[in-house]
């Protein structure tokens, strides 16, 4: 992977050093959690759950194999990042990896400004990809865990 102006990851890095995150954290008013899962007992479901609980973020379920009475918390989902009726901040991806390219292509084209891929996920391609078109990219790292681990930051940030 590559470092550029648009990208602020360095050579072989899965995550932006801490500032940058809590930057894109505070400044994200919108999550889109792709592979959000109907079923309780997924994580997709329950991080969705806590986004919901613990953040101010408006949250938009997006799962193409969702039934159109399948939903969290009064949340629909939605089939694709194209259908979510707002711009997205974040694309947090529940997926396995070789299923991110065509997620990152996505958030490509609406022009997410973070890519976000879960605890576990990682395709350095795919981040290669997303960086050279703006967005700041996290790889295997639980956007729940590292939002609690930086809360007083990120709230310091939006005061």
């Amino acid at each position: 992977m590559t470092t550029d102006a648009a990208c602020p990851l360095p050579l072989g890095s899965d995550v932006p050093d801490d500032s940058v995150l809590v930057d894109v954290l505070a400044r994200a008013r919108t999550v889109a959690v792709v592979g959000a899962s109907p079923n309780p007992a997924r994580t997709s479901h329950r991080i969705a759950e806590w986004l919901m609980d613990h953040t101010d973020y408006e949250v938009y379920l997006v799962n193409p194999v969702a039934q159109p009475d399948d939903e969290i918390r009064g949340h629909a989902f939605y089939a694709s990042l194209h259908d979510v009726p707002v711009d997205v901040d974040i694309v947090d991806i529940f997926r396995r990896s070789d299923h991110v390219p065509p997620v990152v292509h996505e958030s490509v084209q609406v022009g997410a400004p973070v890519v976000w891929m879960q605890l576990g996920v990682r395709h350095p391609e795919a981040a290669d990809r997303a960086c050279k078109a703006g967005a700041v990219v996290v790889q295997n790292r639980c956007l729940k865990v590292e939002y609690a681990r930086l809360a007083d930051r990120i709230a310091a940030a939006q005061d």
